[in-house]
C-alpha cells in the first residue's frame, strides 16, 4: 500500500525544492560573472595576431627615435614622440577620424603591395611650419589649406620620415618608400575598398606647446606578404643580426690601421750546425726551391698567402697569387 505523505511532509518537500533552486540559480550567476565574455565581431575580424602587433609596436617605437631626432634637427628645437597606440580597424573608420582640411600623404613601399598613408594633425602641421619660417611653433587656430609654399615645407618633412621609415622596416624587410600624392580631403583618398582591415599606427607630437598626432596607416593586404615575419623573434634575430654587423664594421675600422709585420719566404733549406758556423761570404748554400716557384708569404708569423717575388719599380715586391685558408695556414 502506498504511503501517504502528511501536511508537515509536503510542507518540507516543497521548502527543500524552493531552496535548492533558488541555490541553483545563485551558483549559475556567480559562473556568469566568473567566466569573461569577450564580444567577437564577424564583420571586423582581427587579422593581425597580438604578437605581430607587439612587432609593429617595437618596429615603429624605433622609428618615434628616428624621426624624433630628424625633426630636432630641422626645426632646431627639442622634438618629443611617443608612440599612442597600434590598432586595426576598418578604412572607413580611419578615413572618419581624420579632419578636414588635412595634411595627409599616400606613398608606396616595396615590396608593400599597397598604398600607405601618413597624416599630420592640423595643429602639427601649421606648428611645423611656423617654427620653419622662425617662429617659435606656436599654436595656429586656423582651419584652411596649406599654400604651395608651406606645401613645399611640409614635403621636405614628409620626405624625412619616409627615410626614417626605410630605416625602422629594414629589421623586418628591407623596403623602398615613395611618395605618390598630396591630399587635403581624406574623403577623396581611397587606397583600398571602405570595409577593408586597416593598421593604424598612432603618434604624439609635441613642439613647444603644441601637441598634434602623426597617423601613419598601412591596409593589411599591404602587410599579407610579410606578415609571417612581423613575429617577436624575427624582430630578435634580425636586431641581433644587425649589431653584429655592426660591431663587425667598428672591429674593421680599428684594425684597419694597425702594423703588422709581412715577410716573404724565397727558400726553405736545412743545414747542419757546423756547416752553418763555417759559412763565409761567397758560400753558395744549395736548395730544392726553384727559381720559378712561388714564395710564401707570412703576416705576424702566419702563412697567409701564396705570392710571386719580383720588383715593383726600383722597389722588391712580391705578388699576391692565392690567398690560404686556414687548414693550408696550419700546414
Amino acid at each position: 500500500m502506498a504511503k501517504i505523505l502528511t501536511q508537515d511532509e509536503i510542507d518540507a518537500l516543497l521548502t527543500t525544492v524552493s531552496s535548492g533552486e533558488a541555490e541553483i540559480e545563485e551558483e549559475s550567476q556567480d559562473d556568469g560573472r566568473l567566466r569573461s565574455i569577450i564580444a567577437y565581431d564577424f564583420k571586423h575580424p582581427n587579422r593581425v595576431s597580438k604578437d605581430q602587433i607587439r612587432t609593429l609596436e617595437n618596429m615603429h617605437d624605433n622609428f618615434a627615435g628616428h624621426y624624433g631626432s630628424s625633426l630636432s634637427a630641422m626645426l632646431r628645437t627639442v622634438v618629443d614622440i611617443d608612440l599612442v597606440s597600434v590598432d586595426q580597424i576598418t578604412y572607413s573608420e580611419f578615413i572618419m577620424s581624420l579632419v578636414s582640411p588635412s595634411c595627409t600623404y599616400t606613398f608606396s613601399a616595396e615590396p608593400l603591395d599597397a598604398v600607405s598613408l601618413i597624416d599630420f594633425s592640423p595643429t602639427l602641421t601649421f606648428a611645423f611650419i611656423d617654427r620653419m619660417f622662425g617662429g617659435n611653433g606656436k599654436i595656429l587656430e586656423t582651419e584652411r589649406e596649406l599654400t604651395p609654399i608651406e606645401r613645399t615645407v611640409m614635403g621636405r618633412l614628409a620626405g624625412k620620415l619616409l627615410k626614417d621609415l626605410e630605416t625602422s622596416w629594414e629589421n623586418i624587410v628591407p623596403i623602398k618608400t615613395e611618395q605618390k600624392s598630396f591630399e587635403t580631403n581624406p574623403q577623396f583618398i581611397q587606397i583600398v575598398p571602405p570595409g577593408e582591415t586597416v593598421v593604424v599606427v598612432s603618434f604624439q607630437i609635441k613642439l613647444f606647446q603644441a601637441t598634434g598626432l602623426l597617423t601613419v596607416c598601412y591596409p593589411y593586404v599591404s602587410l599579407e606578404a610579410v606578415i609571417t615575419k612581423l613575429s617577436a623573434q624575427n624582430w630578435i634575430d634580425a636586431t641581433k643580426k644587425k649589431i653584429d654587423e655592426v660591431d663587425r664594421e667598428i672591429n674593421k675600422q680599428n684594425l684597419g690601421g694597425v702594423q703588422v709585420e709581412a715577410c716573404a719566404t724565397l727558400l726553405d733549406t736545412t743545414l747542419k750546425m757546423r756547416e752553418f758556423l763555417n759559412l763565409r761570404v761567397g758560400d753558395i748554400i744549395p736548395t730544392d726551391t726553384k727559381i720559378s716557384e712561388p714564395a710564401d708569404l707570412y703576416v705576424n708569423r702566419r702563412r697567409k698567402y701564396i705570392a710571386r717575388p719580383g720588383l715593383s719599380g726600383k722597389k722588391r715586391a712580391v705578388q699576391i697569387l692565392e690567398v690560404l685558408d686556414h687548414e693550408e695556414q696550419e700546414n
